[in-house]
């Protein structure tokens, strides 16, 4: 009986941890910044396994790049998206291979610092 009571408090511990408060950071190795986005459903109906949404976009580069640059002097803290050193853009992306572009954090500079309608990333 003493192991059960065990299990009970190790599962409940592991289940706070998981999902109690705190910050869950959506983190990307890269991201872009976009323009004419729409969505729309696709396959099936609204109750079906298969209905589905599908997302169109078009890349802006020129606030890609714009973004990129404001992420990579990013300063805000110590948690692992308030850095970007390692930020490159490639011509056509932001991109960290140290998984440091925050999803929040790219759409602000994406829609409030570079003119674009929202990002997307990986």
């Amino acid at each position: 009986m003493h192991s059960v009571s065990t299990l009970n408090v190790a599962l409940c511990s592991l289940l706070l941890a998981a999902f109690g408060p705190g910050a869950q950071a959506k983190l990307h190795n890269s991201a872009v910044c976009v323009t004419g986005r729409t969505e729309a459903p696709i396959g099936g109906t609204g109750w079906s396994v298969s209905y589905n949404w599908q997302k169109n976009y078009e890349i802006d580069i020129t606030a890609s790049k714009c973004a990129c640059d404001h992420y990579k002097v990013r300063n805000t803290g110590d948690k692992q998206w308030d850095k970007c050193e390692d930020c490159t853009f490639d011509g056509l992306q932001c991109n960290s291979a140290a998984w440091h572009i925050g999803g929040d954090e790219m759409n602000y500079y994406c829609t409030e610092k570079c003119g674009a309608q929202g990002s997307e990333a990986n």
